[in-house]
């Protein structure tokens, strides 16, 4: 049975793309937006496909990041939306959607009515799900990490539409963080006295085109830094801000290291400390819902698990550049 949605004024809302070389990702992207009426802007990073020709073919506004500074997505993001509502003074909410990801039908109309009828809630994500996640592993691993529980949140992820003055107010995306981006800042909205919530709707179909492990040892080291950056920023304050994201991945890599030294100064027994390592994997796939199938709840076990020392390698990275004053890159794990 199908449920009836009050209209919405499309002009309300702008949208704002971001994506580089993402090929026929970001042509079903923008073809899934095409009929909203809403105002969207594609923020391209250096493309050198046709990324550029086929949003401008396509009618719509595209804005093309200046490639002398680094780029990231919270710089993209924040050109984007700052670009639309330069031209638009109707809009009213903002929806930000990663170029590899096809937004859902009823998606926009969705997520209008609910910040429409909820005025504590800044913002709103829904299901994101993987398009192929039977293909490898690695993309079964994405599917597994968006289907979190609907509600009040914490944070959204890349997709969500949240209030355009809020955003304004803000002072929008930190431009120094790389990755993670979205958690700061909703965590700043949260610290105003907002709500982000996360509905029980389809939002985005997600093409993660994960296929090596190098690519997911990429994307866990990403994420370690975001832990990293995020700490770094609001660790002090009282939520203590990814605080235990960070202990936990300093204790498996301290750990890790701790073996393998008594290994040399001790000799092989102190190999038997490796048995925490499948004590815990047990422990996370016996704790995943029933959903799942055996084997992949064991393999995400495993992929989190292990996937601390990547992470940890992220978040070394992080400090080391910041005691040393450089600047931080965006972290690809896509080609």
């Amino acid at each position: 049975m199908s449920i009836s949605l009050p209209p919405v004024n499309p002009l309300n809302i702008g949208i704002v793309v971001i994506g580089r070389n993402e090929g026929e990702r970001l042509k079903t992207c923008i073809r899934s937006l095409s009929i909203s009426g809403a105002h969207i802007v594609y923020v391209d990073s250096g493309s050198a496909d046709n990324s550029v020709e086929f949003v401008v073919h396509s009618g719509f506004d595209v804005v093309e990041l200046d490639m002398s500074t680094p780029f990231s997505a919270a710089r993209a993001r924040n050109e984007g939306y700052r670009y639309l509502l330069s031209q638009y003074e109707s809009i009213r909410y903002m929806q930000f959607v990663d170029g590899d990801c096809e937004v859902c039908g009823n998606w926009l109309t969705f997520a209008y009515n609910h910040l429409e009828a909820n005025a504590s809630v800044v913002a709103v994500c829904g299901r994101r799900k993987e398009r192929y996640p039977e293909s490898t592993v690695y993309n079964q691993l994405c599917d597994i990490e968006w289907n979190t529980p609907v509600g009040l949140s914490s944070s959204t992820g890349g997709d969500f539409m949240c209030r355009a003055q809020a955003l304004v107010d803000i002072g929008g995306f930190s431009s120094q963080v790389i990755a993670g981006e979205e958690p700061e800042l909703c965590y700043r909205w949260r610290l105003k006295g907002w709500l982000i919530e996360r509905l029980e709707a389809d939002m985005t179909l997600h093409d993660a085109a994960m296929v090596s492990v190098k690519q997911w040892w990429k994307r866990c080291e990403r994420a370690g830094h975001a832990y990293a950056q995020g700490f770094s920023l609001h660790g002090h304050d009282e939520e203590k801000y990814y605080r235990k994201e960070v202990l936990r991945i300093v204790f498996w890599c301290v750990l890790m290291i701790a073996i393998f030294s008594g290994v040399i100064f001790l000799g092989p027994w102190a190999l038997i400390l490796l048995a925490i390592h499948p004590v815990q994997i047990v422990r996370i796939w016996w704790q995943q819902p029933a959903d799942l199938t055996s084997l992949t709840a064991f393999i995400y076990a495993i992929s989190l698990v292990f996937g601390k020392i990547p992470e940890g390698k992220g978040l070394c990275a992080f400090f080391i550049k910041k005691i040393l004053g450089r600047s931080f890159h965006i972290i690809e794990y896509k080609k």
